[in-house]
């Protein structure tokens, strides 16, 4: 066989098995390739430059070590073949692509910026995009410039892109069912280009916007595509230090949102022209989203993440909940199941979200806009709040006390009444607001109870809710501006 710095690691192990064990030899960062799952998913997608830039190897001395340990096993030995380009270094790389990309902010041509990328780069990897996408954030250019720069360097390098192997992942698997959504925002995303470019010529354009207003219903699930992705991939591939694509497209994210809300109003308003104006661009940039995230955000994440990082990715997807499509299957596999998570460090207390130091524990509470009060399930009072704006008094010595002596006589019998129907299950809830003074005050006390259901206590939250009551409008994070 030929070695070639394109071929891929599944399609190697398949044809020489033995090197399952010659590899994580070689680097321990190999040991993945042992685990089934990782087979299945990275070892599919990597190719040996990508591994080689994975552990941090030269590409070179890397394929020349495989095929030395071909010829030792087999008795042939593979033809190595490296081009010149192919024994740049990473690094050298990566500086190429960077020039090619800051050649094109400074109003270069995008077909010589191609050109240029056919003669010296030619097969980019995703993590050399990435890496370039953060060297050039690192180097001062605004995240929202590297934006607006990435469909060209997409574009530039799409060539590349559409030679890599389709990314596949197994049924359960975070990236099996994020592609799985695709299919679905493609499929709506082509009704909705072809609504927009419909409607003004069309004879009904009343039945054009009714079309439009059921696939934009349908879409509004993207923004659970888009949470997903935000809220649990990019913080793991940011413990990798892989921050600059998640920065970039998380800005495209909120750009499509944007575009949503443009169309959705354009059809509410019945604004046909509006629609078809929006709508086209609206398409397009959902295909393009898609045709990243496949291209670059999956083969990166899956080059990056172990695997328990991807079950702590499933996990917490599954709290977020799923629209577009949920998990074809569980994962992983009943076999495949990490051990269990190990204990806390030493002086950290393990809550069900994170760790914290019991001084952190003590500064959240007391730094609260509300006042807690905490009582068990035999009505005494085990813990309450310390802000610096209580509502009410409390002191040291409720520490222990019924929660019923707490309360003055008149109105002991109303908060019988309702921890018994907290316990008895009856209601959760008991919700009250009184004025004090100029202030509204509103009180809530909610049953806490196990994963068995079992009544545990009671929380009591108070708040002054004075100046939310008169919130008129908005005041979007990107209004704040420092006190002068």
């Amino acid at each position: 066989m030929e070695l070639q710095a394109s071929t891929k690691i599944h399609s190697l192990l398949e044809e020489h098995p033995f090197l399952e064990d010659f590899l994580p030899s070689y680097d321990k960062k190999f040991e993945m390739l042992k685990n089934r799952m990782a087979r299945a998913t990275l070892g599919r997608v990597a190719t040996l430059r990508t591994a080689a830039g994975i552990a941090g190897l030269d590409l070179v001395s890397f394929m020349d070590a495989i095929a030395d340990e071909i010829e030792r096993r087999t008795g042939a030995r593979p033809r190595v073949e490296v081009s010149s380009e192919q024994r740049q270094s990473r690094a050298e790389r990566i500086d190429e692509l960077k020039e090619i990309i800051t050649d094109l902010h400074d109003g270069g041509d995008i077909h010589a910026a191609r050109a240029r990328f056919a003669r010296t780069v030619k097969d980019v990897e995703a993590t050399e995009i990435a890496a370039m996408e953060e060297d050039l954030i690192r180097g001062g250019l605004p995240v929202s410039e590297v934006q607006r720069l990435c469909d060209v360097h997409v574009g530039a390098f799409r060539q590349a892109l559409d030679e890599h192997a389709q990314v596949e992942a197994p049924p359960g698997h975070p990236v099996h069912t994020y592609m799985a959504a695709n299919q679905v925002i493609a499929r709506l995303a082509n009704q909705l280009g072809g609504l927009g470019r419909a409607v003004g010529a069309s004879d009904n354009v009343d039945e054009v916007l009714d079309g439009a207003l059921r696939v934009l219903t349908a879409l509004a699930g993207i923004e659970n595509h888009y949470q997903r992705k935000e809220n649990q991939l990019f913080p793991l591939l940011e413990r990798h230090g892989v921050t600059g694509p998640s920065q970039v497209m998380w800005g495209v994210h909120d750009q499509i949102r944007a575009e949503l809300r443009s169309a959705r109003n354009a059809v509410e308003q019945r604004d046909a022209a509006g629609l078809s104006t929006v709508a086209p661009a609206l398409a397009r940039d959902l295909v393009e989203m898609i045709y990243k995230e496949e291209k670059i955000l999956f083969p990166l994440s899956l080059q990056t993440l172990s695997d328990p990082e991807w079950t702590e990715a499933r996990r917490g997807e599954d709290e977020l909940g799923y629209v577009l499509a949920k998990p074809a299957a569980p994962w992983p596999a009943r076999e495949d199941a990490p051990a269990q998570a190990v204990a806390p460090a030493a002086g950290l207390l393990g809550l069900m979200t994170g760790e914290l130091t019991l001084d952190q524990v003590n500064l959240v509470f007391t730094h609260l806009p509300v006042d807690l009060s905490f009582v068990d399930e035999n009505d005494e009072v085990r813990f309450y709040s310390e802000g610096p704006q209580r509502i009410f008094p409390r002191s040291p010595a409720a520490i222990g006390r019924k929660v019923q002596n707490c309360h003055p006589p008149k109105s002991v019998h109303v908060v019988q009444e309702i921890l018994d129907a907290f316990k008895s299950g009856k209601q959760d809830v008991a919700e009250f607001w009184i004025q004090m003074q100029e202030k509204l005050i509103h009180i809530r006390y909610l049953a806490l109870r196990d994963s068995a259901r079992t009544y545990r206590g009671c929380l009591e939250v108070s708040q002054d809710v004075t100046g939310i009551r008169s919130l008129e409008g908005e005041r979007r994070l990107l209004d704040w501006a420092s006190p002068r």
